[in-house]
């Protein structure tokens, strides 16, 4: 059962300013530390119902906590549970997660809170409507109308940005979502029609279905501008369609980004980036990287 009223409602019973004071955390912090022990409730309690009593006391403690002037400079970093992304024109952050429920479906809680110049609050509540909306890929949503998803990356892209995220969908199927976020006079939306490949002429955001069991790699590769992931098919010819028996085939595509547009391109070499820890990699094919000790000698 989704119950939404209650949740808007801890969302708009807010001041329509909070006045800047100088930043003082003391109480913000306490807080903190009851998110962190409802959170623990929220993804450990075996309990569906104490899951979701728990999850409508963090929502509500949280808005408590950025209801304090100033909170956008509160990292909240001991909130694990939570996906808490900021652009990198510090226009904004992106509160989101997730709560399972007990017939393997998941429901999404998120919102987007606005830098201001003097510190007042302004929220942006994302509302999960997920299985109301009956053509994700072309729907064009506002906060209130959600397709939740838990994101885990929030890319630049001219003057919006795209999302990459995680969602648990089913008990049989994952998903990975790519879709862009505006901000508008009004609040956000969700959804752009930017990508440009088969059959894809229509799409206000890329929907990619697969097997509960199996992982996507869906990553924004900076170097080149561009979003690398997975190929994805299903395991028999005759599961066609049939989303939760998909999985990856050892193949890549990308989405370049251009010049305000998604160009898909199929089929890609991936080269893995270089990373620090390279150098702590010892070639079997090269003894004298090898390090020495008192048995391997030279």
């Amino acid at each position: 059962m989704r119950i939404w009223g209650v949740f808007l409602l801890c969302w708009v019973a807010l001041p329509a300013n909070v006045r800047a004071q100088p930043a003082d955390f003391r109480e913000i912090r306490r807080l903190q530390d009851s998110l962190v022990r409802l959170g623990h409730v929220m993804y450990n309690e075996p309990a569906e119902p104490e899951r979701l009593k728990a999850n409508f006391a963090f929502v509500k403690t949280l808005v408590s906590a950025l209801k304090t002037p100033n909170s956008y400079s509160f990292p909240f970093d001991s909130l694990r549970m939570v996906s808490i992304l900021r652009s990198a024109d510090d226009r904004l952050r992106l509160f989101s997660w997730h709560i399972q429920l007990n017939d393997g479906s998941y429901l999404y809680y998120g919102t987007v809170q606005l830098h201001t110049p003097d510190g007042s609050l302004r929220l942006y509540p994302l509302l999960d409507k997920t299985f109301e909306i009956e053509k994700p890929e072309e729907a064009v949503t506002d906060g209130s109308s959600w397709y939740g998803a838990q994101y885990y990356r929030l890319i630049p892209f001219h003057d919006d940005y795209l999302l990459l995220g995680w969602k648990g969908h089913t008990p049989g199927e994952t998903q990975k979502v790519i879709e862009v976020l505006q901000l508008t006079a009004n609040g956000v939306r969700l959804g752009k029609a930017v990508f440009e490949g088969e059959d894809t002429g229509r799409n206000a955001r890329m929907i990619y279905r697969y097997n509960r069991n199996a992982r996507m790699y869906m990553v924004y590769d900076s170097a080149q501008n561009r979003i690398v992931l997975d190929h994805l098919v299903p395991m028999a010819a005759d599961q066609e369609g049939q989303y939760e028996h998909y999985g990856p085939d050892m193949t890549h595509d990308a989405w370049q980004l251009e010049a305000g547009r998604l160009v898909f391109f199929p089929d890609i070499d991936v080269v893995n980036l270089p990373d620090p820890n390279d150098e702590r990699y010892h070639d079997p094919l090269r003894r004298q990287t090898h390090p020495k000790s008192g048995i391997d000698q030279p």
